[in-house]
Parts: structure tokens; C-alpha cells; sequence
């Protein structure tokens, strides 16, 4: 009998709300496979499942607010028999248990069976957006959707009473859902400034070779099929992390384990404010246009809500980029248990040396954020040079 538990998905996690089954007992299910879905302080995540046998028994209810580890569901071998009895059902989180947790005083609904529905039922919404519209009493078919493709996330329920008639927001204390993702990302960065010995290295670098390369590129191209200089940094990280094995991979338990693929973690602004940072996994084997179709994608449901727990958990290296425009240089927080983070700068026209002469060319600052648990100066200096060298031929990439 195998117990299907409440997974951790990601250093700022203590607990989670179970909002949507996406199984029913006597389902049958294969590693991988979607089965619920959690609300984090990061948003709604699609809980995947990494054993294949029956659904047995379902033990959580909807809504239920449960510490990482507790029980969901019985799930059964091929051929094995039905236990004489099941895991009891876990307690929700009670105040005194989340007194350090980002997410105080979380108020779960009680359970209805209609908090979620699967999808094509009414509009097309996130999960927490449902949640939060069941509980103001709120037709979804009335509220207009910012996401992407016209879906409904969670702001948009949040403003949609006006004025002081507006409800407190869903954490049943003062704060909304953004200052909650704010207050996890905080405590996760205190956590791994207090515990990884960051250090770091920067580098100045010539792009103009791949911006050059991407204009021939995306002449002819509609703009869905254009290929981004964030596309260019992502390829460029995964093949130099493939190649500076210590750059990627997870410290955990007082040792470092090397990652044998490459899963980079993109940093992704949240509209309404919040970060997430979810996997692209196996880039190492992706093309350029797929690494651009994969990002894409990653934003698209990453603002709906519908990331993966493999994707917030699994990451090996975060690339953290801030496009096309912004500040020169960024030094960014690791997130563990990674042990490196690369952060790149917004493209800046400088005057540069080329040959014998001072040409106008844009550059970008890079900055790796690095564990000296892990590596050292030489270790990161190779894998910017790696880098480097992959950004001046970007026709290989």
C-alpha cells in the first residue's frame, strides 16, 4: 500500500490547502499523472503523483489546510489487497501549528463538492480563483478574465466586489494573497541567506552577435514564433551547467547531488505582484525554438495558476533575466536547494572594444550567485566563460 502524502513544493512551504481532486477511488494512475491540485502561497499547483497503481481511498477532504507529510490518499499496487484500515485522516493546520508560518491564520471553507470543477465546467479559471469565488459567493461567469486566453485568476475575483463592501482577503487576516506570497518568498530567502554561503562573480558580456542573430531570425517570423534574447540566456545556462557539473544540481541532507539532467528554473513575474521561479524540465534536450516554446508556456500557466509540483520542485539552476529593459545588473538569492543562480541584466548600449576598435554594442551584466558549500571562484569563472563563449555563437545554441 503505498500512502499518497501532502508533498513539499519548495523551501517557503509548511502547509497547503487541498482544493481539487482530479481522481476519484478505483482511478487507475501512472507516475506522473495529475491527481489533486494544492494552494500554496505561490498560487494553485497541480500535484503530481510518483507511483502507478488504484485509487483506494480518497482521505483528505476539499479545503483542508494540512502541514506537508500528511496523508491524501491510499493508493494500491497492482494485485495487492485493500488495507484492514486506512491512514486516518489528517488534522488541519490549527493556529498554534503555523505560528512561523508565512501563511498565519489560513481559513479553510468547509468542504463542498463544487469548489473546483474539472475543466470545461462554466469558465475557464484557475483553481484558487474558484476557490476564492465559491467563498464570496461570486458567479465566475460574471467576472472578466486578465489571464491569459481570457482566464479568471485570482486577482481578478479579489477586486471584483467593489468598495468597502470588499471581504477581507481569503487569509482571513489583513494581508492579501500577494503580501502572503510576499511573506513566503521573504521567509525563504531569510532561510537561504542564513544557511548557504553565497558568494558571487559577475561578468560584462558582448550580446550584440545574439541580438544580430535573433533579428535574422525573427524577420519573417509572426510574433508568436519569435524567439527571445530570454530563450538565448536559458540555452546558454543549460549547456554551461551541463558541462560545470557543479553548478547544477541539489544540497540536501550535507551533501551536494549532481543533477544528471538539466531542469533551469525561470524566474517569472506574476501579474499583481509575486515571483515564481518553476522548472523547464529536460531543457538539456530541447532546441532553441522548443526552449522558447517551453518558457512560454511556463509563463502562460504560471499567471493561470496550472504549474506543476515537478516544476516547483525540481529545478537544478534558476535564471533569473530582467528582459529587455531595466537595471544593468541583478544579484539574486538561491533558491534552495539549489546551489547557483544566474542573474542577467537588461541589454545596455556601451562602448566596446572589438579588434582594434571602440564600437557601440549591447552588452549584459551577468551575475552568478554561487554555495561555497558546493564550488569556488575557478568553478564559477569557468561557467561564465562557458557562457560566454555560447552567447557570441548563438547559431550553435
Amino acid at each position: 500500500m503505498g500512502v499518497f502524502s501532502m508533498p513539499s513544493l519548495g523551501a517557503d512551504m509548511e502547509a497547503g490547502k487541498l482544493v481539487e481532486w482530479s481522481v476519484q477511488p478505483g482511478d487507475q494512475v501512472n507516475r506522473g499523472d495529475v491527481v489533486a491540485v494544492v494552494e500554496t502561497q505561490k498560487g494553485a499547483i497541480e500535484i503530481e503523483i510518483f507511483e502507478s497503481g488504484t485509487v483506494h481511498e480518497l482521505i483528505a477532504e476539499l479545503g483542508a489546510e494540512l502541514p506537508v507529510g500528511a496523508p491524501l490518499a491510499v493508493i494500491l499496487a497492482e494485485g495487492e489487497a485493500p488495507p484492514a484500515e486506512a491512514p486516518a485522516a489528517p488534522e488541519p493546520v490549527q493556529e498554534d501549528m503555523t505560528a512561523q508560518s508565512p501563511a498565519d491564520d489560513i481559513t479553510a471553507p468547509p468542504p463542498t463538492p463544487d469548489i473546483a470543477p474539472h475543466a470545461g465546467a462554466g469558465p475557464a479559471a484557475s483553481p484558487a480563483a474558484r476557490v476564492r469565488a465559491h467563498e464570496l459567493g461570486l458567479d465566475l461567469s460574471a467576472i472578466t478574465g486578465s489571464g491569459p486566453g481570457g482566464v479568471i485568476v485570482l486577482a481578478d475575483v479579489e477586486v471584483a466586489v467593489p468598495g468597502p463592501a470588499r471581504p477581507q482577503a481569503r487569509t482571513g487576516g489583513t494581508g492579501s494573497a500577494v503580501d502572503e506570497m510576499r511573506k513566503a518568498i521573504a521567509a525563504a530567502m531569510t532561510r537561504s541567506k542564513q544557511s548557504i554561503p553565497h558568494f558571487y562573480l559577475s561578468e560584462t558580456i558582448d550580446v550584440q552577435p545574439a541580438m544580430d542573430y535573433l533579428a535574422a531570425l525573427n524577420a519573417d517570423r509572426p510574433p508568436p514564433e519569435r524567439v527571445l534574447l530570454g530563450a538565448l540566456f536559458v540555452r546558454a545556462a543549460t549547456r554551461a551547467a551541463a558541462k560545470i557539473k557543479v553548478m547544477n544540481g541539489h544540497f540536501t541532507d550535507g551533501a551536494f547531488r549532481p543533477a544528471d539532467r538539466v531542469n533551469p528554473g525561470v524566474a517569472v513575474a506574476l501579474r499583481g505582484g509575486g515571483l515564481v521561479a518553476p522548472a523547464l524540465m529536460d531543457a538539456q534536450d530541447m532546441t532553441l525554438d522548443q526552449t522558447m516554446s517551453g518558457m512560454r508556456d511556463l509563463v502562460t500557466r504560471a499567471r493561470a495558476g496550472r504549474l506543476r509540483s515537478s516544476e516547483m520542485t525540481q529545478g537544478t539552476i534558476t535564471i533569473s533575466s530582467l528582459g529587455e529593459t531595466g537595471a544593468e545588473a541583478m544579484t539574486g538569492v538561491i533558491f534552495p536547494p539549489q546551489v547557483a543562480l544566474v542573474g542577467i541584466g537588461a541589454p545596455h548600449r556601451r562602448p566596446w572594444v572589438v579588434g582594434d576598435a571602440v564600437v557601440p554594442r549591447h552588452v549584459v551584466t551577468l551575475t552568478l550567485s554561487a554555495d561555497h558549500r558546493v564550488s569556488d571562484g575557478r568553478q564559477v569563472a569557468r561557467f561564465i566563460s562557458e557562457f560566454e563563449t555560447l552567447m557570441s555563437e548563438p547559431e550553435a545554441l
